[in-house]
Formats: C-alpha cells, sequence, structure tokens
C-alpha cells in the first residue's frame, strides 16, 4: 500500500517545485567521507527545524537503503510498526519501500507489519524530502517506535543490526526526533544537552535514563534508543555532534520553545 502525504502544505511546501527548492537550500555542508550509520535528525515545521536537518543530511553519507525510525505521537498501532510495502508519496516524487528487507524486519522479536501507526504520523514524513533529494534512488524501512521499556528498545536495536550483518547489506538508519518541548529556551538548552551528550557517547541505555529521569520531553527517545543499540551493534565508533537550534532562534520569542539537534554516527 501506498501512503500518501499528510503534512504537505502544513510542516513543507505542498509544491514540488517549491519543495525542491526549499530543500536544496537546506542541504548545506561537506558531505563525510565514510559510511554514515546513523543520522539523527528533528522533523517539525521547515521554517523551524529545517536548516538543522539540512545540515545532518548534507553531511551524512548515507547509503542507499535507509531504516528510518520515527515516535508514534498518534498512539495508533503497534508499539514497533514496520510499513512493508508500496511507497511513500511527497509532492514530486516518491520513495520506494524497500519490501525485501523489511518482510524481514517485520517478523522479528516485538516488531509488527502495522499501516496505523504511521498513517497520521508526521515524524517520517518530513524527512523524506530531504532523503530523496541528497540520495537519490533510495529505499526505506519505515518504523514508528512507541515501545516504552529500554531493555526491548535495546534488544530491538541489536536484533536489527543482526539481521542487516546476516543479509550483508548496506544500511543507514535516519532517526526522527525533535528534543525538549514547550519550556524557556535556556531549560531547553540546559536538559537538550545533557541528552546530547548520552547520545555523543554512544549511550543508548545512559539517554534513555536521562531522558527519563529529567522529565525532557525530547519525543523520540524511544527511536533513538533504538537505533543507537543497533548502531553500536553494527559497529559505531564516532559520533559527531552537527547543530543546534530552538524554534526561539525562528519566531524571537524564548519563553516556550522546541528544541532540535543534528548528530551523525559512523
Amino acid at each position: 500500500m501506498d501512503r500518501e502525504p499528510f503534512v504537505a502544505g502544513q510542516f513543507y511546501p505542498g509544491s514540488a517545485t517549491a519543495l525542491d527548492e526549499k530543500v536544496s537550500g537546506y542541504l548545506q555542508g561537506e558531505q563525510a567521507d565514510v559510511r554514515t550509520l546513523l543520522a539523527m535528525v528533528p522533523h517539525a515545521g521547515y521554517p523551524f527545524s529545517g536548516a538543522v536537518a539540512g545540515k545532518v543530511i548534507a553531511r551524512s553519507n548515507l547509503a542507499d537503503r535507509i531504516v528510518l525510525l520515527g515516535p508514534n505521537h498518534t498512539g495508533r498501532g503497534r508499539r514497533i510498526a514496520v510499513w512493508g510495502d508500496g511507497s511513500w508519496l511527497i509532492p514530486g516524487n516518491q520513495v520506494p519501500v524497500d519490501e525485501q528487507t523489511a518482510s524481514v524486519v517485520g517478523r522479528l522479536p516485538g516488531y509488527s507489519f502495522d499501516y496505523q501507526a504511521h498513517l497520521g504520523e508526521h515524524s517520517l514524513e518530513v524527512v523524506l524530502p530531504f532523503l530523496a533529494r541528497a540520495v537519490p534512488g533510495c529505499k526505506i524501512i519505515p518504523i514508528a517506535v512507541a515501545e516504552p521499556d529500554p531493555q526491548v528498545l535495546m534488544q530491538a536495536g541489536r536484533d536489527l543490526a543482526r539481521t542487516v550483518k546476516d543479509l550483508t547489506l548496506d544500511v543507514s538508519l535516519v532517526v526522527s526526533t525533535d528534543m525538549s518541548h514547550f519550556v524557556p529556551q535556556e531549560h531547553a538548552r540546559r536538559l537538550d544537552h545533557m541528552a546530547i551528550e548520552k547520545i555523543l557517547d554512544l549511550d543508548p541505555q545512559g539517554l534513555h535514563q536521562v531522558v527519563t529521569q529529567n522529565r525532557i520531553s525530547m519525543c523520540g527517545v524511544m527511536p533513538a534508543t533504538l537505533g543507537l543499540a543497533c548502531a553500536m551493534e553494527l559497529g559505531g565508533k564516532k559520533t559527531e555532534f552537527i547543530d543546534y537550534a530552538t524554534s526561539g532562534d525562528a519566531m524571537g520569542d524564548y519563553s516556550q520553545v522546541v528544541g532540535y539537534a543534528g548528530v551523525v554516527v559512523s
């Protein structure tokens, strides 16, 4: 089944020409020489987070097979939900699902084939125009993650990595997450950098713990935990902080902001 765009014209331009122009403007920076195992990008409306997302994707050296991991804001569907077939449509383009790989991933312990978790969810869709522009011809394995148990997330990440190894695939992970939501600017920066530090340390359990204990409203902590566990199992050793910004930087109102961070793991 193909997935129609849900937030085109809202989070990002609804016309193909305007979207390509906007994304091209955001994709600024020099690509890394080594393969990117994981890229963490934000998923807010482009005026707020597009610059950070563009810098991350421009820096990333992504495989043309991409596992997309994002949070489930709607609460619908399964806890680790794989979209297994068809294509994801965006204005002027479509990104096909890697059905062969998805058919294996969706049968791993804890994973399920499920459309419902994805139908009204924006976190992966907002990233797609960047991937379509930066990695033409790429295929995706879209996964919405709403599993709260960190041990289940860790095991799911390791199982995903072992599957990638068994199938001898060249794969990159893209984790979609925003950081703190609707807190004062300095509060957001302080909390968000506590979480970013754990990501840069390649410490998925520590990330989940610091977010939970400090009540950091990082919406994608669950897919980030799973993704980091997978990247580590795949041999990830080097991290690079790309950028951090808040909605206040775009709006000029720093009283209640949302944080956006970018990190690359290789």
